[in-house]
C-alpha cells in the first residue's frame, strides 16, 4: 500500500480515498495528544498507520490542560513515585524534541502558614523532584526566604507567608504540540484526518477488522480496514468500548477542569506561581505574553462530553482562590477575557474524589481485539504511545513474521524543528524579531510565531509579503494560508483556537479579523453563502461561550 504524506486541507478527498483503500496495520481512533503520539511512534517504526478524529485534532482534552509539561509535584504527596519519575524524565525529553514549543518556566511555590507544603517538606520534596526528574543543575530548586519571595513576586499575600520554593517546569501550547505530532506522523508516512467519526465496528470471526466512518464535513460514509484498532479517544473511550460491547470492569471518571484568562495588567506576575487556596487545593497562575491565566478546577462531570463550558461557580472559585493569594488584585468576573473548560478522563477509583484519583494510564484489550488506552497526563503522552505501539508491533510480528524497530520517538524532533537547544531557539527568535520589526509587527509576535511554528515561521513571513492589509491582518492571513496548506485546518475555530491560540490568549484580536479571515476560508474552500453564514455563527458562538458565564 502506498503511503500518504499529505497534510493539505485542499487535498482532503485524496486523503479520504487513501483511507478507504487501505488496509492498514493499525488504525487509531482519536486525534488528541495520545492518539497523535501513537500515530507518530507507529509510523516511525514502519507500521502502516491511519488516524481519524471526529472533530479537530486536540479539540478535546488536549487543548484544555494547564499547558505545562511538568513532573507533577503534587503526586509526590500521594507517593506516586513512579509517576513522578516517568513524567519528570519525559518533560526533559519532550523539551529536547521541540525546544521552541516546550520552554523552561520558573515556578514559585509560596509557603503559607498552615498550607499544603511546609518548609522542610517542600525543600525535601523539591530535592526528590529534582532527583527523580533528572533536573539539570541551573534549573534545580532553590529555597527562598520571605523577603526573597516578595522580591520575586511583590503582589503575593504577605500574611502568613513563610518563604517559597523556586523551581523549574516547562510551558507549552498543548494544542500546538498535538498538531505538530499529527503533522510529524504524516511526515513519517501516517495517514491522518480530522472531522471523521467512527460510527460502528466491522468484525470478522468475532475480531474487529475495521470501522464504519462518517465524514462530519460532508455526511458521506466509508469504511477503513486495519489489522489492529486502538481507541485513544480520551473522554469518549468508554463510549467506544460500549460500541464494541466490551464496557466491563474499570470505567472512566470524568473530571472538569476550568481555566480563566485575564489581561496581564490585572495580574502582573513576574513568573508562574503554584499556590494554596482556602479549600486545601492548589492553583496555578501563569503569565503568557499579554495575559495571565489561572487554573484549574477539579469537579465531577456527568454531562455531555461534546459540550463542556465554564459556569459562573467555576470562574468564581478561581477568582476567589487568586484573590486569596493576590489580595491587592481585587479580581472580578468582568476582568476575565477568555476561558477554557476540559475533561480529565481518569480511571475510576471508588472512595476517592477527583483530585485524589491517579493520573496513571491503563491499556484495556477487549475480547474482540479492540485496544483502548485511558487515563494519563499530557506530559506522559510519548511513553503512553510507546507502550501501545510496543503491544501492537509485538502482535503484528507474531502475525506477519516481520520485525519492527524499537521506539524512536525519544530522539525524533517534531515538525517546526529541529533546534539543537533553547539557545538556538533564542537566536532564531532574535533574528525573527529584527525581521518582523521591518514588517511593522509588534515585538511579541516573534515569540508567538516561533513558539507556534518554529522554523516554519520563515514560510509564513514570506507569505506575509503578498498581502497589503495592516500588519496584524496580513500576518493572520499568512498564518491561515500556512494552516490550510500544511496543517489540515478546515474551520475558523480550528484556526483561531487550536492553530493560533488567539481564542484563549488574544481573544480581543479576533473580531477585527473575522470578515477577512472568513472571506479567505470561503475562497479556499469555495463555500456557499449558507456555509459562510453557518461558520460565522459558529465562530460567534465560540467567542461567546469562552467569555460569558452563567450559573450551572
Amino acid at each position: 500500500m502506498k503511503q500518504s504524506t499529505n497534510s493539505s486541507s485542499l487535498h482532503r478527498e485524496t486523503i479520504l480515498k487513501h483511507l478507504s483503500e487501505g488496509p492498514f496495520d493499525l488504525l487509531v481512533i482519536g486525534g488528541g495528544v495520545t492518539g497523535c503520539g501513537i500515530a507518530l511512534d507507529a509510523a516511525s517504526r514502519g507500521i502502516r498507520v491511519a488516524l481519524i478524529e471526529k472533530n479537530d485534532f486536540a479539540s478535546g482534552t488536549s487543548s484544555k490542560s494547564t499547558k505545562l509539561i511538568h513532573g507533577g509535584l503534587r503526586y509526590l504527596k500521594q507517593l506516586e513515585i513512579g509517576l513522578v519519575r516517568e513524567t519528570g524524565q519525559e518533560r526533559a525529553i519532550v523539551h529536547k524534541l521541540a525546544p521552541h514549543l516546550v520552554r523552561p518556566r520558573k515556578m514559585l511555590l509560596p509557603l503559607i502558614e498552615g498550607g499544603t507544603f511546609g518548609r522542610l517538606a517542600t525543600s525535601f520534596g523539591l530535592r526528590v523532584y529534582d532527583f527523580l526528574a533528572d533536573v539539570e543543575r541551573p534549573d534545580r530548586r532553590v529555597m527562598l526566604s520571605r523577603e526573597e519571595t516578595l522580591e520575586k513576586e511583590p503582589i503575593l499575600r504577605q500574611e502568613g507567608l513563610l518563604g517559597s520554593g523556586y523551581y523549574a517546569e516547562y510551558q507549552t501550547d498543548d494544542a500546538r504540540l498535538t498538531i505538530d505530532l499529527a503533522m510529524s506522523a504524516i511526515q513519517h508516512g501516517a495517514t491522518c484526518i480530522n472531522y471523521c467519526e467512527a460510527t460502528d465496528f466491522i468484525y470478522s470471526d468475532e475480531q474487529v477488522t475495521g470501522i464504519k466512518v462518517k465524514d462530519n464535513l460532508t455526511d458521506k460514509t466509508f469504511e477503513i480496514h486495519a489489522t489492529h484498532i486502538v481507541s485513544a479517544a480520551g473522554p469518549w473511550v468508554d463510549k467506544i468500548r460500549d460500541q464494541d460491547q466490551s464496557l466491563t470492569g474499570k470505567r472512566l471518571f470524568l473530571s472538569k477542569g476550568v481555566h480563566i484568562v485575564l489581561p496581564h495588567a490585572r495580574l502582573p506576575l513576574k513568573q508562574a506561581v503554584y499556590f494554596d487556596v482556602p479549600d486545601g487545593r492548589m492553583l496555578f497562575a501563569i503569565p503568557r505574553l499579554r495575559v495571565t491565566y489561572i487554573g484549574t478546577t477539579d469537579t465531577p462531570f456527568d454531562g455531555d462530553p461534546n459540550s463542556v463550558t465554564a459556569d459562573l461557580s467555576d470562574v468564581q472559585y478561581l477568582l476567589d482562590g487568586a484573590n486569596s493569594m493576590f489580595p491587592k488584585a481585587h479580581l472580578q468576573v468582568d476582568d476575565i477575557e477568555s476561558s477554557w473548560a476540559g475533561l480529565r478522563p481518569l480511571i475510576y477509583e471508588p472512595g476517592k474524589d477527583a483530585s485524589e484519583m491517579s493520573r496513571k494510564d491503563e491499556i484495556f484489550e477487549s475480547q474482540h481485539g479492540l485496544i483502548s488506552i485511558a487515563g494519563g497526563k499530557l506530559t506522559g503522552y510519548r511513553k503512553m504511545a510507546e507502550r501501545v505501539v510496543d503491544l501492537v508491533s509485538e502482535k503484528l510480528s507474531a502475525e506477519n513474521g516481520r520485525s519492527y524497530s524499537d521506539c524512536k520517538t525519544k530522539t525524533l524532533s517534531l515538525i517546526g524543528g529541529p533546534f539543537k537547544d533553547v539557545e538556538e531557539v533564542n537566536a532564531y527568535e532574535k533574528q525573527t524579531l529584527e525581521q518582523i520589526r521591518g514588517l511593522g509587527l509588534a515585538d511579541d509576535r516573534a515569540h508567538y510565531l516561533i513558539s507556534n511554528y518554529g522554523k516554519k515561521t520563515a514560510t509564513i513571513l514570506d507569505r506575509f509579503k503578498s498581502f497589503t492589509d495592516t500588519p496584524e491582518t496580513a500576518l493572520a492571513r499568512a498564518e491561515l494560508a500556512h494552516c490550510i496548506e500544511q496543517e489540515l485546518c478546515f474551520t475558523p475555530d480550528d484556526f483561531f483556537n487550536r492553530r493560533t491560540g488567539r481564542l484563549y490568549f488574544n481573544i480581543t484580536s479576533i473580531r477585527p479579523l473575522i470578515k477577512v479571515i472568513l472571506a479567505d476560508f470561503s475562497t479556499y474552500f469555495n463555500w456557499s453563502e449558507t456555509k459562510l453564514k453557518a461558520e460565522t455563527k459558529a465562530l460567534e458562538h465560540a467567542l461567546k461561550s469562552h467569555s460569558e458565564f452563567y450559573p450551572a
